[in-house]
């Protein structure tokens, strides 16, 4: 159960500072199309955070 609280949460974040980077003012389209290719590491990153959380919690 606490893992997948940690993981919404984890999620969440991550999507969110994604959305707000798309709709923040300004956002033109070189930093949209590097926010694209980025999202290999984006989700690899949330992986790791995830684990690194799930074994701390055990």
């Amino acid at each position: 159960m606490r893992g997948k609280f940690i993981k919404g949460i984890t999620t969440g974040a991550l999507i969110g500072a994604a959305a707000g980077m798309l709709i923040a003012p300004g956002l033109n389209r070189n930093t949209r199309k590097k926010i694209r290719t980025s999202r290999r590491f984006i989700s690899n990153a949330a992986e790791d955070i995830f684990d690194n959380v799930r074994h701390w919690i055990d």
